[in-house]
């Protein structure tokens, strides 16, 4: 046995920490602010509050919601939002200005003041930025973090410290840069967070550098943020985790500045099944992370990275030869996990039969057993082909897919048959003189038996269009009155034919069920016309929601 082996009982340590056999990590979420520094990203209260709702189900440990006091946006969400069952929601912001006390900055009182019941703290450890972009002495800079995390925590707030640049100040001069980190821990802070800020270091100087901190502070009160402007920012955090830091910082599908942050979503599967450490995600629970990563691309209306690690489309997919055959009889010979542990599923393109056995477990997904044989299974693959091709994603609709599938073997009712709609959009000035613009929806309906001529006005087309399906359905059917539209998504699928392109609604709806559970689900319409896709969608989420209330047609 070597001297350097990690097993010796006299190792160092930090390798101590690092051999020891499920071990906690704690998971710490900058999605909603480092993920909105990203160019072209722009969550609204409503963005924040589901994706922290989808990371409390989840089972993160810490969600950084936002940066108090430096927006309209980030106040809102923290007015907002809902209790979690499982997460902490973090404020951050940063230490105290130069020539205020830490009780008299209205910056670090807004951020300690939020509600959150742990606030992190970014401050300077690289003695270059101290003299340079601070303009401050060395001494005032160790005062500034010292002071600030001692504030916050005699308020009662779980205190962490990002160590803003740590790795540069570390190479710079160590002394100055550990120094900064033990003023911060000697003051209080839970977590001492170590940044590759500018994400140019390396995995094998993270660990050298993680290893010696953990000599000075236990490694249970480090943590580690890397950005992946070497697209390194996942080995660099597994890095740190070898070396001892039990926290681990990170965004949904790597989201962030520049090149983007280290990737939860391929970490903690990581984390969890190829390094046994424990987190706060209980197994059960794992296999969310795929609808997560796909919630937060939704909501960006972006299409998810199909060649993604562990949630990818193509993540687990086969195609015909040598792979598809060996995988059909040995599902582990070209599989490095199961793919359900992660929320994902095996695609194996090799024949018809096997397409029909995948459709077939999709299917018994949502709760319909087919024969792989049944004709009407491979009419099913070949329209769902089609539609694809078209520009459909019924991975990201599964309500339209259910709807789709249902059909195919006649199980859903026709709740009611739409003739024909008319959209008027009107712009003009009113009687204060204001320039309004005014949208009214006409429909020609057929509901139990009745021919219907109805007409309403909405904010725009789509709200006119929805308010006289429900004027013309609510009376047959009531329980549309609790249903309500959450998000509205277009995405342009042919840019290059300009205002002709074919586009892709999707809407996201939400209602109390018959048996009282509150439920969303997600529809779609593909079209070249704008308003015929969002009619596609408006009419499959109504006839979903009627479909599972369990309505007989009228």
């Amino acid at each position: 046995m070597s001297p350097d082996d990690p097993h010796r009982r006299d190792a160092d340590p930090a390798r101590q920490i690092r051999a020891e056999a499920g071990a906690r990590v704690y998971l710490y979420d900058t999605t909603l602010r480092d993920g909105a520094q990203t160019q072209g990203v722009d969550f609204g209260v409503a963005d924040k509050i589901a994706i922290a709702e989808a990371l409390d189900g989840l089972g993160i440990d810490y969600i950084e919601a936002g940066w108090p006091g430096a927006n309209p946006t980030d106040d809102a969400v923290f007015e907002t939002m809902p209790k979690l069952a499982r997460s902490r929601i973090v404020s951050f912001g940063m230490t105290r200005r130069h020539g205020r006390s830490a009780a008299n900055d209205p910056s670090l009182a807004a951020v300690v003041g939020a509600r959150a019941s742990a606030v992190c703290l970014v401050g300077k450890t690289w003695d270059f930025h101290v003299d340079v972009a601070l303009g401050v002495a060395r001494d005032e800079n160790l005062a500034m973090i010292r002071d600030s995390v001692a504030h916050a925590t005699r308020q009662g707030r779980e205190v962490l410290f990002d160590a803003e640049h740590f790795f540069d100040g570390y190479a710079a001069n160590p002394d100055y840069a550990l120094g900064a980190i033990e003023a911060a821990h000697q003051a209080g802070a839970r977590w001492i967070v170590l940044c590759d800020t500018n994400g140019g270091t390396l995995p094998d100087r993270v660990e050298a550098v993680v290893r010696a901190v953990a000599a000075r502070i236990p490694g249970d009160h480090l943590g580690i943020h890397c950005h992946n402007d070497t697209e390194n920012a996942v080995a660099n955090s597994l890095a740190a985790v070898r070396a001892g830091a039990r926290m681990v910082q990170g965004t949904i599908n790597g989201l962030g500045e520049r090149c983007g942050n280290a990737n939860l979503v391929s970490l903690i599967p990581t984390l969890m099944l190829k390094m046994g450490m424990t987190t706060g995600i209980a197994p059960e629970r794992l296999p969310r992370l795929a609808e997560v990563s796909r919630l937060l691309d939704r909501r960006l209306n972006r299409a998810p990275n199909r060649h993604a690690a562990y949630v990818g489309e193509a993540a687990f997919s086969h195609k015909a030869g040598l792979h598809a055959s060996a995988v059909e009889k040995d599902p582990a010979s070209y599989e490095h996990i199961r793919p359900e542990l992660v929320g994902n599923r095996r695609h194996v393109v090799v024949s018809d039969q096997a397409g029909r056995a995948n459709m077939a477990a999709r299917l018994r997904d949502i709760g319909l057993e087919v024969d792989p044989q049944d004709k009407r299974l491979l009419r099913l693959l070949e329209d769902v082909k089609a539609k694809e091709y078209q520009g459909y994603a019924f991975d990201d609709v599964p309500a339209s897919f259910e709807l789709l599938a249902r059909r195919a073997f006649d199980a859903v009712p026709r709740y009611f048959e739409l003739d024909r709609f008319q959209i008027a959009v009107e712009h003009r000035h009113n009687a204060k003189g204001d320039l309004v613009t005014v949208s009214q929806a006409t429909i020609k309906i057929d509901v139990a038996g009745e021919h219907l001529l109805i007409a309403a006005e909405g904010n725009g087309p789509v709200d006119a269009l929805d308010a006289a399906l429900r004027k013309a359905l609510e009376p047959h059917y009531p329980a549309l009155a609790t249903m309500r539209l959450v998000d509205y998504k277009v995405r342009i699928l042919t840019p290059q034919e300009g205002t002709k392109a074919v586009t892709r609604v999707m809407i996201e709806s939400a209602g109390a069920m018959a048996g009282g559970e509150v439920r969303h689900w997600t529809t779609v319409g593909v079209s070249p016309n704008i308003m015929d896709a969002s009619f596609n969608a408006l009419e499959d989420g109504i006839t979903w929601k009627l479909f599972h209330d369990g309505a007989k047609a009228a």
